[in-house]
């Protein structure tokens, strides 16, 4: 009996001993952009070189913090639909002295660091909508498969050195730029994600011959829908598309062809949101500037 309670003492003192095991958690942003370089470009002067480089000093001045965050694993990358044009992976350099020297841009980094890679990044964007034109595009596959088969998607990960735990969580943010037409060539072959004029109409007339809304008739008639996508990948993703040209607004004079409620861009942020949720992204968002 002695020996059990000299045993039990031991193992108590033993443990007490033991430092106390923490955990944190820590959060970055990994931010997509995809460029839709159809010919939505030669609808009106485009305003996404712009808007890109808000997204950039966003990056810079939010996420990565020179001078202030220590450590930062943040990524931000640029491609059209077909090539990837420029990338800043902070996460990619291990070294944390390293790591410092390039998003401050000193050391050895004073000529190459994260200030020169954001100059060389804007002028990439510049150049490409200067010089890239591409016919309409199956916008949806091309996104699908940019999620399945290119390392664009950062997974959640964690360190431990046996007692501590420090969980590594990534925003992934993809950022589309496009006018939210789902139009392009070769729909006789394949027209599951094709969403254009037609359809809009289709959709807006029985709206109007039913008196509902347009989620009513999305929800009454699932052939009107875009076919859900099922692939685990998205419940880790934020969707975004962003710019969404409206073909029936008259820029000049300010007015719609048809009335609120029915305009092209309500019936396409409503399908675009649709497919969205049950494909089971993390969220959406529908942002006209």
């Amino acid at each position: 009996m002695k020996n059990i309670l000299l045993f039990s003492s031991l193992i108590f003192f033993l443990t007490s001993c033991l430092p106390e095991s923490k955990t944190k958690r820590l959060t970055y942003q990994n931010i997509v952009i995809i460029s839709d370089m159809s010919s939505r470009l030669d609808n009106k002067p485009q305003k996404d070189t712009a808007e890109i480089k808000k997204i950039l000093d966003y990056f810079v001045n939010e996420c990565v913090k020179p001078g202030e965050k220590i450590g930062d694993k943040s990524s931000i990358s640029f491609s059209t639909s077909r090539d990837m044009i420029s990338l800043i992976d902070i996460g990619k350099i291990k070294n944390l002295g390293e790591k410092q020297q390039f998003v401050n841009s000193t050391g050895k980094y004073k000529k190459s660091g994260l200030h020169q890679k954001i100059k060389d990044f804007k002028h990439k964007v510049v150049e490409t909508y200067s010089n890239t034109k591409q016919p309409g595009l199956d916008l949806i596959s091309i996104l699908i498969d940019k999620i399945e088969n290119e390392s664009i998607i950062k997974k959640n990960n964690f360190l431990t050195n046996g007692i501590d735990t420090t969980y590594i969580d990534f925003e992934n943010h993809i950022k589309i730029f496009t006018d939210g037409y789902l139009e392009y060539y070769g729909k006789s072959d394949n027209d599951q994600f094709y969403f254009g004029n037609p359809e809009i109409i289709k959709i807006r007339d029985i709206c109007k011959s039913k008196g509902i809304n347009i989620s009513e008739a999305l929800e009454q008639n699932e052939s009107l829908r875009l076919p859900a996508y099922k692939q685990s990948k998205f419940k880790n993703i934020n969707l975004h598309i962003l710019e969404t040209h409206q073909r029936d607004k008259n820029e000049e004079l300010q007015k719609y062809d048809n009335s609120k409620g029915l305009r092209d861009n309500e019936i396409l942020k409503a399908v675009w949101h649709l497919w969205a949720k049950e494909s089971g992204f993390k969220s959406f968002k529908w942002e006209v500037y």
